[in-house]
């Protein structure tokens, strides 16, 4: 059966908290021990539906809905590491990453590059890829308004719905901290 399945590894990572939220962005960089830095993009899914590890958590009691971020569940991650594939088991979709050039940014469904601050994921039953989407939100943990054009321009296994979007912060260590406490209630306006 083994045999049959002709996926080739890109790499072993180290880190599988890391490597889970590489599944969930479906896009990212993974660092060598050399400093050489490889780009993976989105390549298949497994055909399992996606399975928040942050609900699992809230639903065991180990955090409340509020403190579902992907700073608390790596806090978690750290101080449970006995616990840690259990929980990471609960989630049976799994993300195949084929490599991308080494420049350039992240790669969206329509075969276009992300841009930071203007590009989002959703749900393409609701609505159209390469459509422009106003949205009107808030920043992570702020009242301060977010209200802009945007363009559909990835998918994610977690957007399901009307109304419903994963905000394309960039790359980085500051894009990675807003995207993980981004959980905002939205309006959006399909143009």
């Amino acid at each position: 059966l083994l045999a049959a399945f002709a996926a080739p590894v890109i790499a072993w990572v180290a880190d599988p908290v890391e490597f889970f939220f590489l599944q969930i962005q479906g896009s990212g960089q993974i660092q060598l021990e050399s400093g050489e830095r490889i780009r993976v993009g989105f390549a298949e899914q497994n055909g399992h539906p996606y399975r928040s590890l942050g609900r699992h958590l809230v639903e065991r009691g180990e955090m409340t809905l509020d403190q579902a971020s992907m700073q608390s569940i790596k806090a978690w991650a750290a101080a449970n590491p006995q616990r840690l594939q259990e929980a990471l088991n609960h989630n049976a979709s799994y993300v195949f990453f084929r490599e991308l050039p080494a420049a350039g940014g992240p790669v969206g469904a329509l075969g276009a590059p992300l841009e930071a601050g203007y590009s989002i994921a959703v749900d393409p039953r609701y609505v159209p890829l390469g459509a422009p989407v106003f949205l009107a939100t808030t920043y992570p943990l702020s009242p301060q308004p977010l209200e802009r054009l945007v363009m559909a321009q990835d998918t994610g296994g977690a957007i399901r719905g009307a109304v419903r979007a994963d905000f394309f912060w960039g790359s980085g260590a500051e894009a990675g901290t807003l995207a993980g406490r981004m959980r905002q209630p939205a309006r959006m306006w399909l143009l």
